[in-house]
Parts: structure tokens; sequence; C-alpha cells
């Protein structure tokens, strides 16, 4: 399976999917064939990931096709990813949570073999071992497998569930913070308290096409524990949309194609695009960056005739000398979620202030307008998908 990094990819294959995004993508979605075999799902969560391609864009042309009705199961895929988003922007303790869970997990871990087996597909188990071995070599995996993994991990070979989270980040192209964490979290029982997922053989041979009737697997999923989860805190603040004198647009991994309505209502004539490896986790993802991060800088000279320099780390002092060398005293950049990149440009703010250099983070339209509703499950949330994509303009009359 190949995984072009480049936004005209990430195009094609988009162009390519609308047509079965309907019917074929609602009766299809949660059969997975394996890879190489032909499939109902978009696989364009890679691009989706490092919005090369956004949420709106695939939105729209989806309901460019059909109508809402006709697509509302693949729509309400593409907002689960949006409606991670929101929930984790709105409690970033549980990201910070997680990472201390697995710290502690890695080092309180016993049973170095299991996990080695786990990870390596050695378990015996049929199905799971073929997971295993398919995300490590090719990056990628069908989201119902995700879940049955994830199942399979945590309850039936009783492994630490954090510590299958983080092999899901060291090698997925589409790892990410919200999405892989909090899936993690609800089949553990923890995301919706008490409401776990349980991986069956019967599920899965139906939904394999027969190819796996994996044996001796849990036949109970006891939800997993933990304190109480902070209430949700308000959206932070991001960019009003508007700032004064000349400015350097930052691209970050977080947004390779920068909505140019968040960074062209000031004078913006240079862009610095950094695609930091220690910001991510696997080698497949850092490859897939590294080669978009070409592909951003060449679209920002072609299609908006900025002066583009490349960086290989986000740190204060590459962006202190860069806007130095564009004497701009003002560094606007699409917003960064919660995660590493996140974190990284919190640290950054305040050194660079210290400078005189004012960093400018510009949230999307359109996670300003869903975000908000992210604040309990997502059947909630899901009841404003309708008023907002016609807000949005998308949907059809």
């Amino acid at each position: 399976m190949a995984f072009e990094p480049s936004r005209a990819a990430g195009l094609e294959r988009l162009a390519g999917f609308v047509p079965r995004a309907g019917r074929t993508y609602a009766e299809g979605r949660n059969t997975d064939f394996g890879p190489g075999r032909p499939s109902a799902v978009s696989q364009l969560s890679p691009w989706l990931r490092y919005r090369l391609v956004s949420e709106e864009e695939v939105c729209a042309a989806v309901l460019e096709r059909h109508s809402l009705a006709a697509a509302e199961k693949y729509v309400q895929e593409v907002l689960w990813r949006t409606y991670w988003k929101g929930w984790l922007e709105m409690r970033p303790g549980v990201w910070n949570r997680f990472l201390d869970e697995r710290d502690q997990q890695r080092e309180a871990c016993r049973d170095d073999a299991a996990l080695a087996a786990a990870e390596q597909g050695r378990t015996g188990i049929e199905g799971f071992d073929d997971w295993a071995r398919e995300l490590v070599e090719t990056g990628w995996l069908h989201n119902h497998a995700r879940m049955w993994f994830a199942s399979i991990w945590i309850f039936t070979l009783k492994l630490p569930w954090a510590l299958g989270a983080d092999f899901f980040l060291r090698h997925l192209i589409d790892a990410d913070p919200a999405s892989n964490t909090l899936s993690w979290r609800w089949v553990a029982g923890l995301q919706t308290a008490g409401k776990t997922y349980l991986a069956t053989a019967d599920n899965i041979a139906r939904y394999t096409d027969g190819r796996f009737a994996p044996k001796g697997l849990a036949e109970i999923a006891e939800p997993l524990t933990e304190p109480p989860l902070p209430s949700p805190a308000p959206l932070p603040p991001a960019g009003d949309g508007a700032w004064s004198g000349r400015a350097l647009l930052l691209v970050t991994s977080e947004d390779l194609s920068p909505d140019a309505a968040i960074w062209r209502s000031g004078e913006t004539g240079a862009a610095l695009v950094v695609a930091d490896a220690e910001l991510l986790w696997g080698d497949k993802a850092r490859t897939f960056v590294t080669i978009a991060a070409d592909d951003a800088a060449s679209r920002l000279r072609a299609e908006h005739g900025l002066e583009v320099e490349q960086g290989g780390r986000l740190d204060a002092d590459a962006l202190i000398a860069a806007a130095r060398a564009a004497s701009v005293r003002t560094i606007v950049t699409p917003y960064a979620p919660v995660g590493p990149v996140g974190s990284r440009l919190a640290e950054i703010a305040p050194v660079l202030a210290a400078e005189g250099i004012n960093l400018v983070q510009q949230r999307r339209h359109w996670d300003d307008s869903f975000w908000p509703h992210a604040r309990k499950g997502f059947f909630p949330f899901k009841q404003h998908m309708g008023r907002l994509l016609e807000e949005l303009g998308l949907t059809r009359t």
C-alpha cells in the first residue's frame, strides 16, 4: 500500500474515493480484506493527519457528490477525527496522563517476552499476529483491525494499554495524539467509563471475509479504571485573524497545507517549513512528513510566491534567526493541537517574546466551528453536524 507524501496524491486519492462515499462505504466500511486488497474505506488518514488535505476539503468533495443522508456514515467518520481533537484540546491533561502512564507501565512491565511477542506478531493468535506485522511493514491498519488489535492486546493478552497505544504511535504513518490515544482509551473502558470493546472470533471472521477465526480470545472485557477526569476547560485562545506589520509564516507537521485565510490577513512574504523528526514517533511517519514538507515548501513558492526556507528543528533559536532574516517581529502559524508540536510551541513562545517576537497561532474556521461541541460524547457532538456543515456551506439544499 503506497501513501505518496504530497497534496496532489491526497487529492487524487480523494477524487477516486468520492463516488464510493455513499452506500458503498456504508455497507463495506467494516470489512478488512487485508493489505493490497480492494477496500471500501478511503485510506486518506495519512493526508488528513498532517492536513495535506483537510477535513473540510474531504467533506466538501463528498457532499458535492452525495447528500448528507447518503454519505452520513463517511462524514461521521471524518468528524470522529475532529471530535477527538476538540475533546483533547479541552482536556490536555489526558495526553499528559497517557505519557506518564506509558512510562510507568514500561518501567513496571515484568513480562518483556510477552510484550515483544505481541509487537513482533509471535503470540500465536490468528489475525492479531498478522495485524502486528502489517502495521510494522506498512504503517497503516484498517480501523476495524485497530479496534480488534487493541481489544486483544488489553483483554486477551492483558498487556498494559498505554504500551499498546505507544506501539501504534511508533509505527503508524497517521500516528495522532488525539485519535490514537482516545481510541485506545475507548476500547479499554476509560474514555466512556465502563464501556469497553470486546473483539470476538465471529466478528473477526465475518469482517475479514473469513481470513481469520482466532481461538482463545477473552470472553469478558472488564473495563479499566482511573482517577476521575478533569472537567473540560475552555478552548485555548488562538489568533483573531489579523496582526500588524509583516509576518513570517511558520509551517509545521500539524498543518502542511495551511489555509491562506489564516495568514493572508496580514503581510506575509516569507515562510519557514519545519519537519522536526524529534516531534514524530516512527520512521514511516518521519519519512512521510519529511517528503511532505518538501512538497509544502514547493507549493508555497509556486502558488503564493513566498520566499521559503526549510529547517530541521523546531526550536527558539531557529525561529529567532528566521524572523530576523525576514526582518519581522511576528511569526504566524496554523494552530498546533495537543501533542509534541503544540507543547514545543508553548515552550518557544515566551523565549520569542523576550526577543520582541510575537508568535501568533491561527485556528482554522472548521476547528473553531466544531471543537466547542466536543465537551461530552460523540453523539451529542453529532447532533450539531448538519447545522454546522450547512453554516460552512457544505451541504446541498
